[in-house]
This record gives C-alpha cells, structure tokens and sequence, in this order.
C-alpha cells in the first residue's frame, strides 16, 4: 500500500524532541498525573482502588460498558451502546471507519485543507478524492453552495473536521444541517472528527451524529480532555458500518487495553472539571496570543473560537518550513509550518500550553520576525 506521510505528523516526529518552547501542539496543556489523581477530589483514591483492582488481560474489546456510559452522555442522541466502538485516538478511529466505507472508484469529498488522513486515506482506497476548500476570505469557513455543486450520485461520503485542525473553523449547527441535506440528497455518509470542541462562551456546538443518521463521529481524549497519554478514542455510526468496522478493529488493534480505558473513563466521567481547567486555559492563553499579534506588523490570524488549535499567518520573505526550522535551531521554539497543512505562509500555533511556555515561544517568535525589519 502505497500513502502519504502526514505531514504534521511527520514534522512532529522528526522535531519535537528538539523543542525546548514547544507551542505547536494541539492538545490542551495535558493532565499531569498528579492533575488526574486530584480530579475525584480524594487526593486519587479512586482512581488508585480502580487500577489495584484491575486484572491485566485484554479487557473489554470495544471499551467497556462505563466507558461507553460515559460517552453516550457528550450526545444529545440517545445512542446504542453497541454503536460506540473503542479505537486507538481519533487516528485509530477515522482509519477503521474510512476502511469500512470507501472502495475503490467511489467519489469521495473532503474538507480541505486540514488534517491529512481525512483526504489521504480515501485516496490511498483507491477513491476519486475532490477537496471542499476552506476559504481565507471567508475567516477559513467553506461555502456551502460549493459543496451543493461537488455533490454527485456516486459520491460516497463527505469528510469533515469539526473543529478543523489547524485553522480552528467551527461549523454551526445550521450548516451541518445543510451538509446532511446535501449527503441524504445522494444517500452519502458525512465523517464527522470532532477531536476539538469549543470551549469558549457563548459558542454552541453540535454533534454531527445528533444531525443526520448515516454520520459517522470520531473523537478521543487526546485533545479537548488533555489526555493524549491513554491514547484512546471512539467511532459512532450506524449498525451496518458499526459491523463492518468490527473486523478491521480485530486487524487494526484488538482492544484499547484495561488501563487505557480506565483512564479515559475516568477522565469522561470527571469532564466537568476538566473542561471547567481547560476553559481557563483556552481563555487565557488567547488574550495572551491576542495582545501578541496586536504588536506583530508581520503576524495575523483567524480567531479560534474557544478551539485548541490555531492558524498564524506571517508576511515574511521566507518559505514557512525553512523560517520555522531556523526558529528551532536558534531559539528552540517549536512550530508547525503552514505548508505541513496546505496552508500559505504561516504556522500552526498550539496556544493552549502552559501560559508561560507560550509567552516564552511567543517572545522568541517575536524576535525572529522582527529580524526581517532591520
């Protein structure tokens, strides 16, 4: 099998280690353990008597059933616990579901530009891959009357990333609605990543599955809930697709394993707080970048509403991956260059870290851009 590298991933592989102001993530600062034991407010005795209890076998092979409790409740819908299937991350999740729908020749439409494999999986299937842009001009948001025009009789399904990675678009529930009614209008599924929610104030969010009956939802603890270390992620679709997708897990991972589930079941079942630190740090860290970009003539960016991840675009005579392997060298601050995402000059901005691990990288980009003027 013949596919692409990930280009984000495959930056971040290569350099994160180097980093010493690492603000290219996109998870939300994550949870130290001594956060995660001090969420049951018993200093982690809960969380200490459900580990020294556990026997370590394959555990539940789709997630266990208080895992699947805790992830019916992020849904309006009431939803079959036997449609809630357990992956490794979101990356695990869009992967198996992908392999259970698309077959070679189907067209295929995908929001672009945005994280790889929502495009590069269906291609490598053998699908007739069309992107559905995002557009600059229109605050990175896609149109949707282009979407109505793209739309076909073979088209198999629509890929979207809500939230989208890493510009931070966040599509309303008034256009995933019209995005249904464009799939139902050809009987087409919508994949749905929802890895990133919104957390500001006054921003309302909708599950795509809560929309449209042939959805297909992926999401995971890695990012909203700061737990990249469990590495587990869920998959929701209908019964047949549910079915289908049961194979390619037993191929793909078996089981998420038992310590890997309880610790994203205890997180799902402690996410009020959670969120409620998360939020902070999401609202913080934005005034933070805010104040930043105010004072930078060769920095810009959209906005991200209450979304972990975010684009910045730059004005400098300087193709973005050398600038931003020059800023690593140099001053060890880790970005990801726009082009890793399709993007024009710019970088993906992790701005949910630590706040003074961003207001160091902040400081240091600073320097380096103002280079330029002298």
């Amino acid at each position: 099998m013949d596919i692409a590298t990930i280009g984000v991933e495959e930056w971040l592989n290569v350099h994160e280690r180097d980093a010493i102001w690492d603000i290219a993530q996109s998870t939300i600062a994550s949870l130290t353990m001594d956060e995660l034991l001090g969420l049951d407010g018993k200093c982690g005795t809960t969380l200490r008597e459900q580990l020294a209890s556990e026997k370590m076998n394959y555990g539940w092979i789709e997630g266990s059933p208080a895992f699947k409790s805790e992830v019916q409740k992020l849904y309006a819908t009431e939803i079959d616990p036997g449609r809630i299937l357990q992956t490794n991350g979101c990356t695990g999740a869009n992967l198996n579901a992908l392999m259970a729908v698309v077959r070679p020749g189907d067209h295929v439409i995908a929001e672009w530009p945005t994280y790889a494999p929502l495009y590069e999986i269906p291609r490598t299937l053998g699908a007739r891959v069309e992107h559905w842009e995002l557009r600059e001009e229109l605050g990175w948001m896609p149109d949707i009357t282009e979407l109505e025009r793209m739309v076909r009789p073979d088209t198999r399904i629509i890929c979207i990333n809500n939230a989208a990675n890493p510009t931070g678009t966040v599509l309303d529930e008034q256009m995933l609605r019209r995005i249904a009614e464009i799939a139902a209008s050809v009987g087409a599924y919508v994949l749905s990543d929802e890895v990133y929610l919104p957390l500001e104030d006054g921003v309302s969010f909708t599950s795509m599955v809560d929309v449209y009956d042939r959805a297909i939802v992926t999401n995971s603890v890695s990012k909203t809930y700061s737990l990249p270390a469990a590495r587990i992620g869920w998959v929701i679709a209908d019964a047949k697709v549910s079915d289908a997708i049961r194979t390619y897990r037993d191929y793909t991972m078996i089981s998420g394993g038992v310590i890997n589930d309880l610790l994203a079941t205890y997180v799902l079942s402690h996410r009020e707080q959670v969120l409620a630190r998360n939020r902070a740090i999401v609202t913080g860290n934005r005034e933070i970048v805010r104040a930043w970009i105010a004072d930078q003539p060769r920095a810009s960016w959209v906005e991200p509403r209450g979304v972990s991840t975010s684009y910045v675009r730059f004005d400098i005579p300087e193709d973005d991956e050398a600038f931003c392997l020059r800023l690593l060298d140099e001053r060890g601050v880790l970005l990801v260059p726009g082009s890793r995402f399709g993007l024009p000059c710019g970088a993906r901005l992790g701005y949910c870290a630590q706040p003074e691990v961003l207001r160091e990288g902040l400081r240091l980009l600073g320097e380096a851009l103002h280079e330029f003027d002298r």
